[in-house]
Order: structure tokens, then sequence, then C-alpha cells
């Protein structure tokens, strides 16, 4: 099992730098646009953009979402972004910790909090594995080895049916997570990894105990592609290209669970490349944004090619806020975004 599990990690990571994983629908940011005022009446120095979430500070509203670990490429990506977040003040995911949980010595690809002593970091789990024995105890165990802040359970059932060796059994899982939010000690964010969560599988989450929905919508990299670049043989290939371009845009998908949840906290991620989605997400009514891929590919070439891409995001936030006469993130929410026609 463990050589399938890392096996299955390397793949991953090889097929996200090196082939066309993206998806070939947008997530949704081009529909809006920011209003610009031309009188913002406040200097770009005094734009604030630090916020709080879930009760730690950030720099900017930014978290590097969850990628990698398990395996020794893994371990070298996950320091090289840790560093990076906690000089950009920003979380971090870390990636599935299932092969950790199955060979303990894998759990230093994982531990990075030396690197990054004060940043938001959470630990990840795919929520399926409550089905498979992975309870409590052993989720605590994961929170606890490596210092993390929060838990992540991934929701992934399309990818898991696009895989040879997929777990699919995902029948009963809201009571186990419910027992799980009850019973740990961090907050618990629900996640998908990419086809989107809708505003009652949202609902239904946070009446469970989840403390923060990540929709993680459709418009960025696919993990169906991803699984069709792993098939053994032409159906199961075609069948995940199939689902290429399955799932529910970010932007939509933000506006319908903020719509439903008001108050709970709200990650985009999904097809966000700039720091102008960032500021539509959170105008859209996400409280946080995150990227994937771009900061994975990043962080494979270069210490300086990751600081470049986070140094833009975060200026390109900041601008978009002065041109909106935005002189904090609370302001930015507040905005009205225009659609494109």
């Amino acid at each position: 099992m463990y050589d399938q599990t890392r096996r299955r990690k390397n793949d991953h990571l090889r097929i996200a730098l090196e082939e066309a994983v993206a998806m070939t629908r947008s997530a949704g940011f081009e529909r809006y646009r920011l209003p610009h005022t031309a009188l913002p009446d406040l200097s770009l120095e005094q734009v604030e953009t630090a916020t709080t979430f879930l009760g730690k500070r950030l720099a900017f509203p930014f978290l590097i979402a969850s990628m990698t670990g398990g395996s020794e490429e893994g371990g070298r990506i996950n320091r090289r972004l840790a560093v990076a977040a906690q000089q950009f003040g920003v979380g971090m995911g870390l990636g599935s910790m299932r092969a950790a949980v199955e060979r303990p010595e894998l759990l230093h690809t994982f531990r990075v909090r030396r690197y990054a002593p004060d940043i938001l970091l959470m630990a990840n789990l795919g929520a399926v594995q409550l089905n498979r024995g992975y309870g409590v105890e052993a989720c605590r165990r994961i929170v606890d080895a490596v210092e993390a802040d929060a838990l992540i359970l991934h929701l992934n059932p399309l990818q898991e049916a696009l895989q040879p060796e997929g777990d699919t059994d995902f029948s009963a899982l809201l009571p186990k997570i419910e027992r799980l939010c009850r019973a740990l000690e961090v907050p618990v964010i629900a996640k998908e990894v990419g086809f989107g969560i809708g505003a009652e599988v949202a609902r239904r989450l946070v009446e469970a105990g989840v403390a923060a929905i990540d929709v993680a919508g459709a418009g960025g990299t696919s993990w169906a592609a991803v699984e069709a670049f792993r098939a053994k043989d032409a159906v199961q290939r075609e069948v995940a290209f199939a689902f290429r371009n399955w799932g529910i845009p970010t932007a939509e998908a933000v506006r319908e669970v903020r719509a439903a949840l008001p108050k709970v906290p709200l990650i985009a991620s999904g097809g966000l490349r700039s720091g102008l989605d960032v500021a539509k997400a959170l105008a859209l009514g996400a409280d946080a944004a995150s990227m994937a891929l771009p900061l994975l590919r990043a962080a494979a070439e270069s210490e300086a090619a990751l600081h470049h891409r986070l140094e833009a995001i975060r200026r390109e936030l900041q601008v978009a806020m002065f041109a909106c006469g935005a002189e904090d993130v609370a302001a930015l929410r507040r905005l009205t975004l225009q659609e494109v026609a």
C-alpha cells in the first residue's frame, strides 16, 4: 500500500509540473470587474492588506494551497514553500498526509514548522480515509506531528473514481466528520480538490461542525486530467478526460456559498492566477484566497521564482485595493463587483 501511495504522489507531482493539466474552462473571474475609483482619497501606503483568518494573522489574505509531501522531492518543495510563507506572512496547507500515516518515516517531508514558526499551518487528509479506519486519534496524531493549527479534510470523489486504485466509498461520511469536528482540538476545514463545493454541501458540512469551507472550484488544475495522464489503458484515459472540465466554477461557488452561509470563514481557490483574482474573490465573498499550481511550478524552479510570484500577487492585490478606494480588506469585501456583459 505504501509503495502504491508513494508512486501515486510522485506521479501527481511529475504530471502537475510537466503536463498540460489545467481545465480549458475558466474559474469565472473574468465575468466580473472591480470598480475603478479615480479619486481613492488615500495613499497607496495607507492600503492595509493584513487580516485575520481562523485566529491567525495574515499579512495579506492568502494561503499557499495544499500540494505535496510524502516523497523527497515533495519534502524539498514543502520546505521552500514554508520559508516563503513565513517571509510573506501567509498561510500554508500541506499535501495529503496519508503516506505519513502509513509510513511514519515520511513525516519529515511534511514537518515544516521550524521553517515557518508563525504561520497558519494546515495538516491535510482525505475525508474518505475516515471510512478506512482513520478516526479522531489518527487525525490528532497527524495534527500534532506537524504542529498544525488546523486540519483540512479534502473531498475528492470524482478524482478517486478516476483512479484505478481510488477509494470510492463516500457513504456515511458526514457523521464521522461531525464526530471528528467535535473531538479535535483544532478547526477542521473542508476542501474540494478543484471541482467545487456548492451551497447545500457547504451547509451540511458547517452544520456538522466544519469551521471553514474552501470551495476549491473548477477553472484551475483538473485532477481528472492528472489522472488521465496516469491512466494505464485507453478506456481509463478516455473516461478521465471526459471529466476534464467538470465542476462548479470558483467564482460561482464563492457567491453561492457566501449567500447561503453569510458568516462562515470562506476560502476561494481553483483557477486564481493573480492578485486581481484574489481581490475579486474577496469582493465576491471570500475571506481568503489560495493558489496551488502557479506556486508549485515556481517553487520547483527556484526560491527566487517563488518569491517573485508571491510578491507579484501581493502587490497586484494592494494596487487593486488602492484603485478601488478600499483602504483595508473589510472595505474590499464590501465592494460591489460589476458583471461584464
